[in-house]
């Protein structure tokens, strides 16, 4: 019921939105209300959300742990940020609403492709009105540990183009981030456990000093997963709640 209650407060935030999204796009050609939606989606679902550190800047891409599917909700409630995304995302309404959230897909698997993937990210990155987040996990973890960061993708930063910058963000569920966990079950059983899970879910949006520019991706990949590491095991960073 808990789950139902949710899905349905969802659908009308949803058709709340919409309109007033569209007509922005429209007329300013630029919307807000995608991380208005994404922010207070995030709190319908339970995630109480505080950041600590400045907010991101444009031209920034942010690396960040990927523990849940809430880390969507959370990190761009949070920054404002579009994604680095996998084509494909399945059904239609979660594409049409990843595409209002300026999504950039990339085809992983087309080995082939990988430069026009490069380019596609560093446009985006100089062109970009706002921040732009990579999971290098390249999916999502069981929250007890992080997953080797893949440094494939950071080709596109490796230097950054510009005058952007690569930027560690840590999304910090503390004691609660098995429980969020989304690694060894079906998506449709854990969206359910976690809609119909009681209580809160505290999370920290860790953001963290940008890297050194760099051309060694490898190194960018290691340096950006012990920034992340050492700031989930440290969990001592003041916070703002939002």
């Amino acid at each position: 019921m808990r789950a139902a209650f949710r899905i349905i407060r969802l659908a009308l935030l949803l058709l709340a939105y919409v309109l007033p999204h569209l007509w922005s796009k429209r007329v300013r050609g630029t919307s807000p209300w995608p991380r208005r939606f994404l922010r207070r989606a995030a709190a319908i679902v339970g995630a109480r959300v505080t950041v600590a550190g400045a907010e991101p800047e444009a031209h920034t891409l942010l690396l960040a742990n990927h523990t849940s599917w809430l880390d969507i909700l959370v990190l761009s409630g949070a920054t404002g940020c579009a994604f680095v995304s996998k084509d494909g995302l399945g059904h239609p309404l979660i594409h049409w609403l990843a595409d209002q959230n300026h999504t950039i897909y990339v085809d992983r698997s087309a080995r082939r492709s990988v430069g026009d993937q490069v380019s596609a990210i560093r446009e985006a990155l100089l062109a970009a009105r706002r921040p732009i987040a990579l999971f290098p996990e390249g999916t999502t973890g069981p929250g007890d540990r992080l997953l080797p960061f893949r440094p494939s993708l950071l080709a596109a930063v490796a230097p950054p183009p510009g005058e952007s910058v690569v930027q560690p963000v840590a999304i910090d569920y503390a004691s609660l981030a098995s429980t969020v966990g989304w690694y060894s079950e079906s998506g449709k059983s854990n969206v359910l456990r976690i809609l119909g899970r009681r209580g809160r879910i505290p999370v920290t949006v860790r953001v963290l000093e940008p890297l050194p520019r760099s051309g060694d991706r490898k190194a960018l990949a290691a340096l950006a997963q012990d920034r992340i590491a050492a700031a989930l095991a440290a969990s001592s960073s003041p916070a703002t709640r939002l």
